[in-house]
C-alpha cells in the first residue's frame, strides 16, 4: 500500500508527466502525452489517469522506458495491473489505493501539494 514516504519518492524525480486515455476532447486524458514523447524518461515520474484496461499497457511501456516511479490515480488499477507494477524491480515507486487525505484513495490533486512539500519542493 501507498505512505506518504512512497508518494514523497515520486516526487523526488526531477520532471513530471501526467499519462491520460480519452478520445473525448474535453477531458484530460485526451490532453496529455504518451509516454514515447518524454524526452528524458529516466527522470520522470507518471502520474497516470487511464482505466485499468489501458493502464497495464501504459505501465509496460514505463518499465521499459525506466521511468522510475508511477501515481495510479483513483480508478486506474485492477489486480491485473498491480501484480505488473508491483512486481519486484519494476519501479522504485507506485503510489495507489486506499489512503491519502481523500475520500477516494491517493490522488496527486489531493495529496500531491503535501508530498511536494515533504520532498523539499514547494
Amino acid at each position: 500500500m501507498a505512505t506518504e514516504a512512497t508518494a514523497r519518492k515520486f516526487f523526488a524525480s526531477p520532471l513530471f508527466a501526467v499519462v491520460g486515455a480519452s478520445s473525448n476532447p474535453a477531458k484530460f486524458g485526451h490532453k496529455v502525452p504518451n509516454l514515447s514523447a518524454l524526452p528524458n524518461p529516466r527522470q520522470t515520474s507518471v502520474s497516470i489517469i487511464t482505466p485499468p484496461g489501458a493502464t497495464l499497457g501504459v505501465l509496460e511501456e514505463a518499465k521499459k522506458l525506466g521511468i522510475p516511479a508511477v501515481w495510479m490515480q483513483p480508478g486506474t488499477f485492477d489486480e491485473a495491473v498491480l501484480e505488473f507494477a508491483l512486481a519486484e524491480g519494476a519501479f522504485e515507486s507506485v503510489v495507489y489505493g486506499d489512503g491519502g487525505r481523500g475520500s477516494e484513495g491517493w490522488c496527486v490533486l489531493v495529496d500531491g501539494e503535501k508530498a511536494l512539500k515533504d520532498a523539499g519542493k514547494l
